[in-house]
Formats: C-alpha cells, sequence, structure tokens
C-alpha cells in the first residue's frame, strides 16, 4: 500500500514512531489527529507532511456540518491554522494547505460540491506526489553508475512521501536497473531515521546497505569508499537547501572529497520566493538528544541544541533532481528565473 491513503472519511497511515519493530496503522478521521500525528513525527517527510495536511483538510470538510458554504470555508481555514501550526520548516505542508484552500475560493458551486471538491484536490496532491517519485526516480538514477557506493542521509524513501521515495526513489530505481549498487546510510541523530526507517526499506527491497554513525561520514570519504552523496530536502529556497540536521556537514565533507552531492525533491519542495533567511528552523524538544528511547543518557540539567535541520548553501550542491529532470547550478538559475 502507499504510505498514506483516503478511505471514505478515514486517513490511513504507517505510525513512523513504532517502525522498524513493528508495522502499526493509524486510523485518523478528523483534522486534530492528523496535525497531532504529525507534530509527534508519527507522520514525517516533507513531501507526506503535505500529502497528509491535504487530508486532514478533506477530513475537515467530509465530516463538516456545515450548510453553508461560507462555513465550510471558515472551518476549513481554522483547519489550516491548527496544522500549520505542527512543523514549521517543511514548506510542502504549507504549500499543500494553500493549494486547497486557494481551490474553495471563489467556488461557485453548492456545499456538497465544495466537500467534494476538497477531497478530489486532496487526493491529486497524493496522486501528483506518488507521479514525481517515480519521474524523479528515472532522472536521477542516469547519475547512478554500475557499482556506485551511494551515501544517504535521514529518510527520503517510500515512508518519506506518498510512495516510492526522493532520495531512495533515485537508488530505488537504480537497484530496479539492475544496477551493481550500495548504499551507507547514516543513523540520522536524534531521531535515527536513517538506522530505523532507511536501512528497513533498503533491506525490505534487498538493496546492500551499511549503516554508521553520524560522526562517521569524514572517515568513509577520506578512505573514497563513497562515490555520490544523494539527500532529500525538506524546502529549497533561492540560495539554499533546508534538510535535515547534519546535511551541511556532509555537503561540506563531499566538496571537500570532490564527490557529486545531490538532492532529490518534487518541486512541491521549491519555496523559491524565499531566501534561506527566511526559514524558522524547527527547534525541538530536548529529550530528544538527552534520553535514547525512554533511557536517559546525559547528566540532568544539560543545555541542550536540537535544531531539527540545517542550511546547506547551493554551491555545495551538485545538482537537484526534481520531477522535470536534473538541475545543476546554471539549470537551477534559469528555472528560478522562469518561476
Amino acid at each position: 500500500m502507499r504510505t498514506i491513503e483516503w478511505r471514505d472519511g478515514t486517513v490511513v497511515t504507517i505510525d513512523q514512531t513504532r517502525l522498524p519493530r513493528e508495522t502499526v496503522f493509524l486510523e485518523m478521521r478528523n483534522c486534530r489527529e492528523v496535525a497531532e500525528a504529525i507534530k509527534t513525527m508519527k507522520i514525517r517527510g516533507a513531501p507526506l507532511l503535505g500529502a497528509a495536511a491535504a487530508f486532514a483538510l478533506a477530513l475537515a470538510a467530509y465530516h463538516s456540518k456545515a450548510e453553508k458554504k461560507k462555513e465550510l470555508i471558515s472551518e476549513l481555514e481554522s483547519a489550516a491554522e491548527v496544522l500549520k501550526g505542527t512543523r514549521p520548516t517543511a514548506v510542502n505542508l504549507f504549500w499543500a494547505i494553500d493549494r486547497i484552500l486557494d481551490k474553495t475560493r471563489g467556488f461557485s458551486g453548492n456545499t456538497r460540491d465544495l466537500v467534494a471538491l476538497v477531497v478530489e484536490e486532496a487526493q491529486k496532491i497524493a496522486d501528483e506526489d506518488a507521479t514525481a517519485n517515480r519521474l524523479m526516480g528515472r532522472h536521477g538514477a542516469e547519475l547512478i553508475h554500475d557499482g556506485d557506493v551511494v551515501l544517504t542521509h535521514c529518510n527520503a524513501g517510500a515512508l518519506a512521501t506518498v510512495d516510492y521515495g526522493t532520495a531512495l526513489g533515485v537508488i530505488r530505481t537504480a537497484w530496479e536497473q539492475k544496477k551493481n549498487i550500495k548504499v551507507v546510510a547514516t543513523e540520522t541523530r536524534p531521531k535515527l531515521q536513517g538506522a530505523r526507517l532507511t536501512v528497513y526499506e533498503l533491506r525490505r527491497d534487498g538493496i546492500p546497505v551499511t549503516l554508521i554513525t553520524d560522526n562517521m561520514v569524514g572517515y568513509v570519504m577520506y578512505k573514497r569508499w563513497i562515490s555520490k552523496v544523494i539527500v532529500g530536502a525538506d524546502r529549497i529556497v533561492r540560495d539554499a537547501v533546508i534538510n535535515k540536521v547534519g546535511t551541511y556537514t556532509i555537503a561540506v565533507l563531499a566538496k571537500e572529497h570532490s564527490i557529486p552531492f545531490y538532492v532529490a525533491a518534487p518541486k512541491s519542495t521549491f519555496d523559491l520566493a524565499h531566501a534561506s533567511t527566511d526559514v524558522t528552523i524547527e527547534e525541538r524538544r530536548r529529550e530528544e538528544v538527552t534520553h535514547i528511547g525512554s533511557q536517559r543518557i546525559t547528566p540532568e540539567g544539560v543545555n541542550v541544541l536540537n535544531p531539527a535541520f540545517d542550511v546547506t548553501p547551493l554551491e555545495y550542491v551538485t545538482a537537484i533532481i526534481c520531477e522535470d529532470g536534473v538541475l545543476h547550478r546554471e539549470d537551477f538559475v534559469k528555472f528560478k528565473a522562469n518561476t
């Protein structure tokens, strides 16, 4: 199944906090349940957050008791504010919300038709993401050669999207093309998305993977064991890529060792109206650093810094892979100019 699905007034998705120990499905019937799942990272990954937010608005519309169109739009706007308050950095969530609200404004049909429109638009957003991931996979696989060892950071696979994945979608396509490749995955402290989710996906697909701690990246590059780096993105602005904290460090090391550094993300992740200085970097709970699971690993009272993302200037990015193709630096400049 897809990572997230609409089932006649219920949204079904995988609880990613329970993987890889067990596969548990969440069944959510209102916007606040989806918002809570996003906030607690049961739902995570920029493209998936966009689809989840869209489906949350669909739930609000589907279960609304509003008789007048104006009342329904007001309820949707209130639901949108709840969703926007969950996680501030990944732009897909805001993009999906704005896309649906824009559809409702000026709609000339009746209330029942408006409900149908919202549900239909949410499904379109999900379907488009699945299609974009497949296209990215095909475009990006052209950059992967037989014998490559590809390093990836965090989780940008099927679990972070509606289906197939962005960075892992590229890797998955190369593997399906029978290319003899291997993957090195970072553990991705403090939430361990690489160790828990990326390794889970790659092993499920039979793709050879070696897990390393985050601070081993310099070592494996120094040893010349890495051919390429491919990561996802939570937001791509005019001058930088915003992605899981640690991405910038990997990009700097890749440039120092002349290793291509690729970013795979759909156009819904592009936010070219803004620069990196405009982006709010999410600060998460201190307990994510002071504890592993329920086990404290630090002295009590220690100061903690826990940004969820960091900023990688475009000068460190070899190319961006999206559904339209591979955008090298000069291509991205033209793309920005035409957007």
